[in-house]
């Protein structure tokens, strides 16, 4: 009897290990989202364009890297260490970043909110999608794609509440506040994150006509060092490189697309990024529910076909304002996957009990992407045209298509 009621414990607690996740993903996706800063810190401040954004190309590029030793360490020690570790960076970044005023030099934020925010970022992201996966083998795309959903979501949230801070506090007290809210959420957060009892196995779903009982299919464990030597391995970090090129291409120029090319106000072509980024969060579990019940790779080829289509007939297709929404939700859909099914793809190759550093080295190809982004930023400068951009970015998401679909038959994933 205790047996079974402390299995009903279990089984209710897997909740409350996914919305851990989504705390840590949420406070993560709040540092990424920097563009509210880079205004303020170009008039108010005196930086360059360039000067006011490389604080977030630095978080990109160590997040990636970091991901790694992160993956590694809750492999071995849990993840709610390595979150709570994660913690304390964010709270020493935020407050570092703080004293910008006494130290009003780009290089400060480079190594503050780029260095240590982005390595607080890795430690905690690289706990989220083991643990969710490890919990919910009967539904590992659901899972970790609500777990990860806050990161999505982020943008869509707290961009309008940082306008007003900006606006209150300027750029140090901003960070101040931020530093206390993500310090403070992602402290409940890595509290509630813990692995699965050892031989832990979900509930079984009741067998009846209408549902047959299902086969689980056993994975071997592949330890990192021999995942690296797979050609698999080099296959998937490509793939992952080509799709979040795209991306963040469409991050870096659907607004500015919206101002210079359709004449729309700020306001107005910002909603196609907002757009962009609420269909990134709230898409996230859509994909997970989809891909545990029609296939992973499958979900994930569908939506990079649609993701290819957009980016070449953009140009010519997005002639107007409700165009140009239309295409950020379905670019939108893109990215929500690649973050959402990319863990479980691994997973279901390479099995659970390293899954933190195997998909930390997979997800190192995330600062390799951003060059897709750069590259684009340079054809338009270059060209004065976001033809080539967007070509580009059609012609780097295609790329990982292919890869899919060739890792989709070498991997025996659906």
């Amino acid at each position: 009897m205790h047996q079974e009621i402390a299995a009903v414990q279990v089984v209710e607690k897997r909740w409350v290990v996914v919305l851990g996740g989504f705390l840590l993903s949420l406070v993560g996706g709040m540092s990424y989202a920097w563009g509210s800063f880079v205004v303020p810190l170009v008039e108010d401040w005196g930086w360059s364009v360039a000067e006011a954004t490389l604080p977030l190309t630095v978080l990109i590029i160590v997040f990636a890297i970091a991901m790694i030793p992160a993956g590694w360490l809750q492999d071995r020690i849990g993840p709610s260490k390595v979150a709570k570790a994660g913690t304390l960076l964010f709270f020493v970044g935020y407050g570092l970043a703080a004293l910008l005023r006494y130290v009003p030099h780009p290089a400060w934020l480079f190594f503050t909110y780029g260095g240590i925010v982005g390595s607080a970022c890795g430690l905690t992201y690289a706990c989220i999608a083991p643990t969710a996966r490890k919990w919910y083998a009967d539904r590992p795309g659901f899972a970790v794609s609500t777990a990860v959903m806050g990161f999505g979501l982020a943008a869509v949230i707290f961009a309008p509440l940082k306008k007003v801070m900006l606006d209150v506090w300027d750029v140090d007290g901003t960070l101040i506040a931020i530093g206390v809210f993500v310090t403070v959420v992602a402290s409940i957060g890595a509290k509630l994150l813990r692995n699965p009892p050892v031989g832990w196995e979900p509930p079984q779903p009741a067998v009846s006509a209408t549902h047959p009982a299902q086969v689980a299919v056993a994975v071997e464990d592949v330890a990192p060092r021999d995942f690296v030597k797979k050609p698999v391995f080099f296959l998937l970090w490509i793939a992952l490189a080509s799709v979040i090129g795209g991306g963040l291409t469409a991050i870096g120029l659907l607004t500015a697309y919206g101002e210079l090319q359709l004449r729309l106000s700020p306001a107005q072509a910002a909603i196609s990024i907002s757009l962009y980024a609420l269909v990134n969060g709230l898409g996230r579990p859509a994909a997970g529910w989809f891909a545990d019940r029609v296939g992973t790779v499958r979900v994930m080829i569908i939506v990079y076909t649609v993701q290819a289509t957009v980016f070449l007939a953009l140009p010519w297709v997005a002639t107007t304002q409700v165009r140009l929404f239309v295409c950020a939700l379905l670019l939108g859909a893109g990215y929500a996957v690649t973050f959402a099914l990319f863990p479980v793809v691994v997973a279901a190759g390479f099995g659970t009990k390293y899954l933190g550093m195997n998909y930390g080295l997979v997800f190192s190809a995330f600062g390799f992407g951003a060059m897709t982004g750069l590259m684009g930023s340079w054809l338009l400068d270059r060209t004065g045209s976001f033809t080539p951009a967007f070509l580009l970015a059609g012609g780097s998401t295609i790329v990982g298509l292919v890869l899919l679909i060739y890792l989709r038959r070498r991997l025996g994933v659906a």
